[in-house]
Parts: C-alpha cells; structure tokens; sequence
C-alpha cells in the first residue's frame, strides 16, 4: 500500500509518502513541503496548497491519503489556517476517489512511537529508523507527514481486515458452524 501523509499548515504543508504493509519493511517514496508565503491572501495560498497537493498525487501516485485530524489549540488563528488547508487535502483527494483518513496527533505518535505523548524528536527519530534513513527529515512538518503514512499503513490495513471481518461475519460467511 502506497500512501501520501499530509500534515496540514498555510506556511508549510508536510506531505511524505511511504510505500508498504503490515509485517513487511516500509519504504521511503518521496517526503516535503508545499509552501506559501504569510504575505499572500488566504483564497490565494490555499490555491497554492490545492495545486502542490495535486503534483504530489500526480507524480506518487498514492493508494490512499491519510491527514492529521485538526484539533482545538489556544491559538483560533492557527487552528483555522490548519483547518482550512485539511480541507483542501481532503478536497483533493475525495476529487480522484481515493480513501482518506484522518488520524489525531496522539494516534499518529503512539502508533510511531508507542507513546500517544511522545515529542517532536521522539516522532522524527522513529520515522527515520523506521524508514532506515540516514537522517530525521526537516523540518518536523515533512517528518510528522511520513508519521501520518506509517500510522495510517499500520492501522488502516488492520482497520480494513477488522471491517472485512464484521462484514463476513454479518453476512452468515466466514461463521464456522
């Protein structure tokens, strides 16, 4: 499974892209930043956003998307910029059908990290071992996108084997009797 894990912000977007399963090594496809300048309009960097995201779908080609959940902050100012640019990365990639996830901070870390509190070096230093890289990425935005990836290969294909199970198991298949 090929996935694209976009933490979202105006100034620096992180999107990372990792490539495999549950069980088997992950692999790096591709990790940066789409950026926009704080100088320009809101409609304008959120263009930006829309138009770098959909070069990285182009050119990765994921099988799916997985993008940090907002949650509430102090500052209403950040939480709305970040909220606004999750929007145009569910937007994206609802556009071209591909399934979407959304994970919280505290999900991404533990499922990386073991710790739902685990810190920004804590995140970086796991990523970087996990994906056998010779250095964390920087800046923590780039980082924290292949985070959101493993986090969602991790536990989006055992989500996905749980529903398949349900499923089976509601339609009378897969009941020993």
């Amino acid at each position: 499974m090929r996935v694209l894990g976009i933490d979202p912000g105006l100034t620096r977007c992180g999107v990372g892209v990792v490539e495999g399963s549950i069980g088997k090594p992950l692999s790096l496809v591709d990790v940066g930043l789409v950026r926009t300048s704080a100088d320009m309009p809101i409609e304008q960097r959120l263009c930006l956003i829309e138009s770098g995201l959909e070069e990285w779908l182009d050119a990765t080609q994921p099988d799916a998307v997985a993008v940090e959940r907002v949650f509430s902050q102090h500052n209403v100012k950040t939480v709305m910029g970040t909220a606004q640019a999750s929007g145009v990365a569910l937007l994206v990639a609802a556009r071209r059908g591909l399934p979407v996830a959304l994970h919280t901070p505290s999900e991404v870390k533990a499922s990386v990290t073991g710790s739902g509190r685990a810190d920004k070096t804590q995140v970086g230093a796991m990523v970087a071992r996990l994906l056998q890289l010779t250095e964390v990425p920087r800046p923590a935005d780039a980082a924290d996108s292949l985070a959101l990836a493993i986090c969602h290969i991790w536990r989006g294909g055992a989500s996905n084997r749980l529903d398949a199970a349900v499923a089976a198991h509601a339609t009378g298949r897969g009941v020993a009797r």
